[in-house]
């Protein structure tokens, strides 16, 4: 056993020592580590191939191991990729100062689109506010309304928003862009840009102003921006995980972004971004030959010589998914779009386009991540099963063989991602995120590489009714499903029917099947969604505020806000019903006193437009947002430990 641990021992050590003595921002220092990474997985692939697999002939075992074998090393590939595209940086915020273009009105001209198809009222309004509060010299806001509500025409007269919408809902989102492009373009004023903005996404007051300073060379089409977002996704209320562990996408926003960017294969990520108008003109508007039209449009003025760059600043704050199903959803489209660009004019093997080398790899990156990693994750599964119920061994190993191999690569690689990402990359959290997302994934990769045209956009919803604890049963069943087998295969090979080969060779099996046992229960407890009581996310908060009630004015301590209400600590309460005005956002809002406490009261902000208005744009601007800067795996790990058995 010692000997079988040493080489991973050795990784570990040598990993603590390296680590603290360099700069994870450095170039030379994420290539060192990211190589090194690299150098274990090509020592454990070339052992893979040479000595595990099934010895040839027409058998089952050596079918199912050679299956297992191409997909393994598939998903490794997309590793090596990964690795490849992780080994720089680039962080643009220097360059994204403000300058006299947040006042100057003749600074270039915006067009901000708020894309909007069924979503509330309550979502919409927040957007529509947040983006006529903007502090930028010159621009104009449009809601495409591809639902053609009365209210909602209204509702941005009231605000001073343009509305516009179309007789159908051909090419959905990308469709609606492209109505609303024309309709600006014949204008006596023409933008310079256009902001694309989901309906959810609400902009911070400086949003367009930092944006636009990385337009100012020609060669720039796209300026990106992360998603950041107010509300955990499922996975974080399903664990009671929010406070340490963050939401699943911050991973891609934080730290594969920024590489790709340093790489020059930064992509559209569709809201939150900010384009060149002509440029979009001389393409003929956003492409619709993919569900996925903002990657797709990164493609196509790239072969124009026009770049998309990232700028990593916390500028809108949007929703995340709420529940799995909508979680599920999203995932499903942007690996159908992925697969449909692949198989398109713009694909990685296209003869047509006119990408260069670097954008191809980081599309073929990009199809190996959902393709081969989620196919080799079934396979995990199955594997295992197969040996313990039938004697299959499509590895022909024992653990031991496997912990010397296998253990050096696993443990580096683990810290060194783990490392470059302050801990956003985590591999229990990773697998239980690929598990729920799994079956959407692979019925997309296999539909849109068979089928890559004819597909509808699906709509993630947000808002509805979350009040009520809610099980996604046919997720559940399949992964509780699996956890029996997994743990009827154990009881089958280690207790029912002992055999002798279990005993040299089943330890590999048995590992294998423990740490697939624990993934599972973790996803089968994410598919029981809990409740949310509040529509508006609530922040915790400890700061004086400036309170005036009944002609007095004093400090109170607000112990919790969001944008519908407060809660105070004081223990002079107002009485029930009374009206106050708090001194909040840097602004005096209104409020109605609504609940008393045993250490204070509670308010609700007057529900007026000029209040909401005020306390719209004031919430947004504030840092209201979970900031994780490190993640830590000790926390993580509890909070796991306390939802599964507390």
């Amino acid at each position: 056993m010692m000997s079988a641990l040493a080489p991973g021992l050795t990784a570990l050590g040598a990993f603590w020592a390296l680590a603290p003595l360099i700069n994870r921002e450095k170039a030379w220092a994420r290539s060192l580590l990211t190589g090194i990474s690299f150098l274990l997985l090509v020592i454990y692939l070339h052992w893979r191939v040479t000595q595990t697999l099934p010895r040839p002939g027409a058998t089952v075992e050596f079918f199912v191991g050679c299956a297992f074998m191409l997909v393994e090393s598939a998903s490794l590939v997309a590793v090596s990729l990964s690795l490849f595209f992780l080994s720089r940086t680039v962080d643009r915020t220097a360059a994204a100062k403000v300058d006299r273009r947040a006042v100057d009105p003749s600074a270039p001209l915006i067009d901000v689109f708020i894309c909007t198809y069924n979503e509330d009222r309550s979502i919409l309004e927040r957007t529509m506010i947040g983006a006529t509060g903007l502090r930028y010299g010159n621009y104009r806001v449009w809601v495409l309304d591809d639902g053609r509500r009365p209210w909602l025409r209204q509702l941005a007269g009231e605000l001073g928003c343009g509305y516009l919408t179309r007789p159908d809902n051909r090419h959905a989102k990308a469709g609606n862009i492209n109505h609303a492009l024309e309709h600006v373009a014949h204008l006596a004023h023409q933008p310079v840009f256009i902001s694309i903005l989901d309906a959810d996404f609400v902009p911070r007051p400086d949003f367009l102003a930092k944006a636009v300073c990385l337009m100012d060379h020609a060669a720039v089409g796209i300026v990106q921006t992360p998603q950041h977002f107010i509300n955990p996704d499922p996975i974080q209320t399903n664990l009671a995980a929010s406070e340490v562990w963050p939401d699943e996408q911050r991973f891609f926003f934080d730290i594969l972004m920024p590489a790709k960017d340093a790489w020059g294969v930064a992509f559209c990520c569709g809201t939150s971004s900010l384009i060149r108008f002509g440029a979009l003109r001389q393409i003929g508007g956003f492409p619709t030959d993919s569900v996925t039209e903002d990657y797709l449009l990164t493609l196509r003025l790239k072969e124009r010589g026009l770049s998309t760059v990232y700028l990593n600043e916390r500028l809108t704050i949007g929703l995340a998914p709420e529940g799995l199903k909508e979680y599920i959803t999203q995932r499903g489209r942007w690996c159908l779009g992925l697969m449909q660009i692949v198989r398109g004019r713009s694909g990685p093997l296209s003869f047509r386009s006119k990408l260069p080398l670097i954008d191809r790899l980081s599309l073929v990156d990009a199809f190996m991540s959902w393709a081969a990693v989620y196919s080799a994750k079934m396979f995990g599964l199955v594997v295992p099963w197969l040996f313990l119920f039938f004697g299959i061994k499509a590895v022909q190993a024992d653990l031991f063989e496997l912990l010397r191999y296998f253990l050096p690569f696993y443990a580096w690689h683990g810290l060194t991602m783990a490392w470059i990402s302050r801990g956003r990359s985590m591999a229990v959290m990773t697998d239980v995120s690929q598990y729920v997302a799994v079956p959407a994934v692979l019925k997309a990769v296999v539909t849109g590489l068979l089928k890559p045209k004819g597909h509808k956009f699906k709509v993630t919803a947000k808002g509805g009714d979350r009040n009520q604890r809610f099980v996604e049963w046919p997720l559940l069943r399949l992964y509780g499903a699996a956890l029996l087998i997994t743990l009827a295969a154990i009881a089958y090979a280690f207790i029912i029917e002992l055999r002798g080969e279990n005993i040299a060779y089943g330890g590999l099996a048995l590992a294998w099947s423990i740490y697939n046992s624990f993934v599972l229960i973790i996803v089968c407890v994410v598919c029981i969604e809990q409740p949310r009581k509040r529509k508006a996310e609530r922040f915790v908060r400890d700061e004086a505020i400036l309170l005036d009630h009944g002609g007095e004015s004093r400090l109170s301590r607000l112990a919790d806000v969001s944008i519908s209400g407060a809660r105070f600590v004081d223990p002079e309460r107002p009485s029930l019903g009374s009206a106050v005005k708090c001194h909040i956002y840097g602004r005096s809002i209104s409020a109605t006193v609504v609940r008393l406490t045993r250490d204070g009261f509670a308010v609700r902000f007057d529900e007026g437009m000029a209040t909401r208005v005020g306390a719209i744009r004031a919430f947004y601007a504030g840092e209201y947002v979970r900031a994780f800067r490190d993640v830590r795996a000790s926390p993580v790990g509890k909070a796991l430990l306390l939802r599964l058995f507390g």
